[in-house]
């Protein structure tokens, strides 16, 4: 069976994507377990200056770097072909793959997570009358 792959971006125009590598597992908690898809799970940081990347996940904090990879890989989505006859257009068993993004590079995360300690916030007091003189 040939499947045929089309790029509808045009030449040069596919979004670029990046892979997150983490070490370990991120589980979600059973309350969303049936609710994944678009699920935040945390907050990717770059740093220009550097070119380091961070990943806060609840309270941890990891640390990454951006690694190309040796081959670039395509994301495709899978699409089954409409053939239009004017009486009756009906879908065949033939099957397209569209490109919808290319791979070039990886962050990756290698370091253990740094824990991220909160500490409740101290309000200053302020002096009542502090500008009076003592006799």
């Amino acid at each position: 069976m040939q499947i045929q792959v089309k790029c509808s971006c045009g030449e040069g125009k596919c979004p670029e994507w990046a892979i997150i590598e983490l070490q370990g597992v991120v589980e979600a908690q059973p309350s969303v377990e049936n609710r994944i898809q678009n699920l935040e799970i945390g907050r990717l940081c770059h740093s220009s200056s550097q070119g380091n990347f961070t990943f806060t996940v609840g309270y941890h904090e990891l640390s990454g770097t951006k690694i190309p990879l040796k081959k670039p890989l395509l994301v495709l989505k899978k699409k089954k072909v409409v053939e239009e006859d004017e009486p009756n257009p009906r879908v065949s068993s033939r099957a397209e793959l569209e490109i919808i993004g290319i791979i070039r590079q990886r962050i990756l995360f290698k370091t253990r997570p740094k824990a991220l300690i909160s500490r409740p916030q101290i309000k200053e007091k302020k002096a009542v009358g502090s500008n009076r003189t003592v006799d």
